[in-house]
């Protein structure tokens, strides 16, 4: 006998399509910033600017960006914490998701690697690198959405386990984007004409393949850490406490290497921790794939 099929948590397409207004304000926050930062790589490349100016807009990207993950931190939490789930607001966020942490990262790889001499090849290798990565956060994304869909029978018992299958497009995008603030640095302290193109035409390359290894995480079965039960009711010791005040000084004081630092941290500690649970068996390689257990008489 197989087991009942779940109860549909929507009694109309008219509910689950509701638009709840706090939490799709972060979602709408979370789009906002993903346009600005497309707008500023824009003028950053096609307009007439110094190095340094040209290094405050790819910043202001990098910022805006980052200020994107905070927004998409929050929808969730505050849409769970008020009970104001639904399905609108998930693929809302998606969509959101793929301006912010998809297409934004991927024009600001290209706009920095893709110099004006740069041979067709070149150019047509580089986009086709960023077509990659923005496939494979949309293809991320969606099967977020499937294994978190309320509507399909088992996903309770994934989503209680606290992490995500694939790294999570945010730490994606802020993975690629907090590189251009090591670049600034770089720039800051370079004594040449034009610093930043100098600094961009000696370390931007890294950027490929880079974005090479992050696209194949996004697709992944690694599971990386949620943080999803962390709220503001969770409890800390006392030198627990002081760490985390202390890193958050250090993080704002030296923005350059410290996001990087931070989001180079999550994916070095999500693979090692994936790879040390396989070896123990205690994870499934590829949860996704796992059908419900079916009871025979």
């Amino acid at each position: 006998m197989s087991t009942p099929p779940q109860k549909p948590q929507y009694s109309s397409p008219e509910e689950a399509a509701r638009i709840y207004l706090l939490p799709n304000l972060f979602t709408a926050g979370n789009m906002l910033c993903g346009f600005l930062a497309i707008k500023n790589c824009i003028e950053a490349r096609f307009t007439t600017l110094s190095g340094t100016e040209r290094a405050e807009h790819y910043n202001m990207a990098v910022w805006f960006i980052l200020f994107a993950c905070i927004c998409d931190l929050f929808d969730g939490r505050v849409a769970r914490a008020t009970k104001r789930e639904s399905l609108f607001g998930a693929e809302f966020d998606s969509i959101a998701d793929t301006v912010s942490f998809g297409v934004a990262p991927a024009l600001m790889a290209c706009f920095l690697v893709i110099k004006p001499e740069a041979t067709d090849n070149v150019q047509l290798v580089t986009w086709l690198l960023a077509f990659i990565y923005l496939l494979c956060a949309g293809v991320r994304l969606a099967r977020f959405n499937v294994l978190t869909n309320p509507l399909v029978p088992g996903n309770e018992k994934r989503a209680a386990g606290g992490d995500f299958v694939g790294l999570p497009s945010p730490a994606a995008a802020g993975m690629i984007a907090s590189l251009v603030l090591v670049l600034s640095k770089v720039m800051k302290s370079a004594d040449q004409k034009d610093p930043f193109e100098q600094a961009v035409q000696a370390w931007s390359w890294s950027l490929l393949p880079l974005m090479l290894i992050i696209s194949f995480l996004m697709i992944s079965n690694v599971r990386f850490p949620s943080f999803k039960k962390l709220d503001w009711t969770a409890k800390a010791r006392t030198r627990g406490f002081i760490l985390i005040i202390i890193s958050g000084f250090i993080l704002f004081r030296y923005p350059q290497f410290t996001f990087p630092a931070v989001f180079l941290g999550y994916i070095s500690y999500s693979i090692f921790r994936h790879v040390f649970l396989l070896k123990k068996s205690e994870m499934d390689p590829a949860p996704e794939d796992d059908d419900e257990p079916v009871s025979k008489v």
